[in-house]
């Protein structure tokens, strides 16, 4: 008799989610393909806003020139962008290309195409039951905490409650180039405390003992 342990049960159930996700054709605006990330059975959970024009074609998260400075940052904290896709659920908001804007950059998904995208999102974090969330931009952080400034929740650790589960929140700034904010103060120290916070988590500390 076989017996499964619960880690390679949950990677089964995150691979049968996203093999639903990838069939997923709710919004008829959205460029394909879905975009995921590796069904990994992971502490840490990654929320991006949408994917890029890049992305679909390279079939990952994060693959183009913003995932260059992403991963430089977490490689600051011991993990390279390979070990980081093998170790850590990227999720997004919205899992298709959005499509240009009519004077150029990418289009921000409308509302009711997060909300049709939402359940996947909350079908990954009943799953996952991550110790912390990472969202990365202001799209991403919206989805759980409320969003003024940028400069109010960055370099911050927020306690949060979704549905039955109770876990830390950790916001990053978006990481595109075309973005002058991490890269300037106060956002460029913001983002270093953001980043300590992360490397103290016990969500990290896991990934990093990870053989």
């Amino acid at each position: 008799m076989t017996h499964t342990n619960p880690r390679q049960k949950l990677v089964s159930q995150l691979r049968a989610h996203q093999k639903s996700l990838r069939a997923c054709r709710s919004c008829n605006k959205m460029i394909g393909p879905v975009v995921t990330g590796e069904a990994v059975a992971s502490p840490l959970l990654l929320v991006g806003q949408a994917p890029g024009e890049k992305e679909g074609a390279a079939q990952r998260p994060f693959a183009w020139t913003a995932g260059k400075t992403l991963f430089s940052w977490f490689g600051r904290l011991g993990l390279n962008e390979q070990q980081f896709r093998q170790r850590v659920y990227m999720s997004a908001v919205c899992r298709c290309f959005p499509g240009k804007k009519p004077k150029g950059g990418d289009r921000v998904p409308a509302a009711e195409e997060i909300e049709a995208c939402s359940h996947w999102l909350r079908s990954e974090i009943a799953l996952l039951r991550p110790l912390l969330i990472v969202p990365v931009g202001r799209l991403a952080i919206a989805q759980f905490i409320e969003v003024g400034k940028l400069t109010q929740v960055i370099g911050q650790r927020h306690g949060i409650v979704l549905d039955d589960l109770s876990c830390d929140l950790i916001p990053l700034p978006h990481p595109s180039g075309a973005s002058t904010w991490h890269r300037t103060e106060p956002g460029k120290g913001l983002l270093q405390q953001a980043l300590d916070l992360i490397a103290r988590h016990p969500a990290w500390k896991a990934l990093l003992a990870i053989d």
